[in-house]
This record gives C-alpha cells, structure tokens and sequence, in this order.
C-alpha cells in the first residue's frame, strides 16, 4: 500500500554533484523518522542521513559536511544533495522510512563516482 521510489544517481566525476529523490505513493501513515541508507559491494549498508519529523538531521561521519537531507511534504518527497563526491562514494543509495503503521524502503539507485 505504500511505496518509495527513488531517482537521480547516475555516474559522475570526483568533485562533482548529484541530488537523488524518493517520491512516496500509496496510502501513507503518519511519518516520524525517513532518511538514506547506502551499499557498497562487499560491504555492510550504512547510515547516510536521517530527519525525524520536528526537522533535526543526524549524518554518518563520511559524509558530513558534504551531503544534505531535505524534504517536500507538498509533494511527499526526500531529497538528498550530494556534493564534493569521492569514488568511495560509489554505492546503491536506498531511502528509508519509519511510520507508525511500519516500514518501507525503495528499490535503490545507483551511484558511481569515477576518478
């Protein structure tokens, strides 16, 4: 009854930016905390960012200072602004979010960052 499906990754070169997106459809419950998570091959996903619903955001240490999380709720949208992009950068990028009524998470999108 809900999904999230993100967009925006792609490839980019070492330096640059990208903004991905994760539009929710469906009947949606009340949202107390959404956010990203990200996978590399052969590692463990892990915290990107996160916002609960009064708007504070927690970051993962890797990519604080570069990245930022936002959010639409006109169009029930999560954005997440990636700049100064590194090649460990590259990953499966997968939104997130906890309601009171469950949780969802997207199909992913991919990122690759080249040097």
């Amino acid at each position: 009854q809900v999904q999230l499906v993100e967009s925006g990754g792609g490839l980019v070169q070492a330096g640059g930016s990208l903004r991905l997106s994760c539009a929710a459809f469906g009947i949606i419950p009340t949202i107390y905390s959404t956010g990203w998570y990200r996978q590399a091959p052969g590692k463990q996903r892990e915290l990107v960012a996160r916002i609960i619903s009064a708007g504070s955001t927690s970051y993962g240490d890797s990519v604080k200072g570069r990245f930022s999380i936002s959010r639409d709720y006109a169009k029930n949208t999560l954005y997440l602004q990636m700049n100064s992009l590194k090649p460990e950068d590259t990953a499966v990028y997968y939104c997130n979010a906890d309601t009171f009524g469950g949780t969802y998470w997207g199909q992913g999108t991919q990122v690759t960052v080249s040097s």
